[in-house]
């Protein structure tokens, strides 16, 4: 008599470690759990995952302040800056190849480069520095590209105009200020006190103590880079004839009167603020990896977080004060 057997085939899905949130609140709704590996569709990059950054905007879509936007489904993914190398790709994908170390973002409002592994268009990477860690490199996406953005696209900084940057020792300041002094402007940086020397060792010509030192007191400037959010009536004010004001940040205590006073502006008056929100593509990623590779950028690093410390991450960047980046050690 024969015997025949049936073997059974049962397909495993690949899990990943992921920073999740389940409802919104304070960073303590935070923790790490596993999903699954998510696979590319045509069009679309799998990265695996080496270290992530945190934005500010990433702490207000957690606390709920953006949920018009965001919606009600969870769980939720964090995230949005990503340094890693290329996983897998989906179909009609010719600009990078499998094992290529790349950088780039997330779409913001679906997140998720905080994971071991995460999901990109190929317009929104670049081959990535080849000088740097992945630590280092991911400091570099929000500040650098915003920067550039802000200063050479929205402003048309030119060599021996006076520069303000507000909060230069953040993420974004401690970038502009080498950008504004690599384009041969004056720059002058506000900082918390303990940040004065490290600001100067940026290229900053001037500091200030943002708590001891009233706007009016530093004269006029023909650009004002504000990453702080608020008082943008104050600043504006400091602006000589012709001069140029960008904001990258919004008072999210504040955000109607905020959003409404950068509507006004944009619209009536000489001295107009220009706003906009940073959606680095791969050109200006590229342009960024070149700035780098030539030892102009100098990437500025406050702490370095394992993946199951985010809300440690999320709470110490509420605190203020950074000097560079928060970044995420994915592994």
């Amino acid at each position: 008599m024969q015997t025949t057997q049936t073997t059974q085939t049962t397909q495993t899905t690949q899990t990943m470690r992921a920073a999740l949130y389940d409802s919104y609140g304070g960073p303590e709704v935070l923790y790490v759990g596993e999903v699954p590996v998510p696979e590319p569709s045509a069009g679309e990059v799998l990265v695996r995952v080496r270290a992530s950054s945190i934005n500010g905007g990433e702490l207000a879509v957690r606390a709920g302040t953006l949920r018009l936007l965001t919606g009600r489904r969870f769980p939720r993914k964090l995230g949005i800056d990503l340094v890693g190398e290329v996983a897998a790709l989906g179909a009609d994908v010719t600009t990078v190849t499998v094992g290529d170390r790349v950088w780039g973002t997330v779409e913001e409002i679906e997140s998720g480069a905080t994971a071991q592994y995460a999901l990109v268009r190929p317009d929104k990477i670049a081959h990535a520095p080849s000088g740097l860690s992945a630590v280092e490199s991911v400091s570099l996406i929000a500040g650098g590209t915003t920067a550039i953005t802000a200063l050479r696209d929205h402003a048309g900084l030119k060599p021996g105009e006076r520069l303000l940057v507000r909060g230069a020792s953040g993420g974004v300041g401690s970038l502009a200020v080498q950008i504004g002094h690599l384009f041969g402007a004056h720059v002058t940086g506000l900082a918390g006190a303990k940040n004065l020397d490290f600001v100067r060792s940026l290229g900053a010509d001037e500091v200030f103590d943002y708590r001891t030192t009233q706007p009016e007191e530093l004269g006029r400037f023909d650009v004002v880079l504000d990453t702080a959010g608020t008082e943008h009536r104050r600043y504006r004010r400091l602006l000589a004839p012709g001069g140029r004001m960008v904001a990258v940040g919004l008072d999210v205590a504040r955000l109607a009167p905020s959003i409404a006073y950068l509507a006004t502006s944009v619209r009536h008056g000489a001295r107009r603020v220009r706003f906009f929100r940073g959606d680095p593509r791969s050109d200006l990623l590229a342009e960024l990896t070149r700035l780098v590779d030539s030892w102009d950028l100098r990437p500025v690093v406050d702490t370095v977080h394992p993946l199951e410390d985010i809300a440690v991450a999320h709470h110490a960047l509420a605190a203020g004060g950074a000097r560079g980046k928060h970044v995420v050690d994915i592994g």
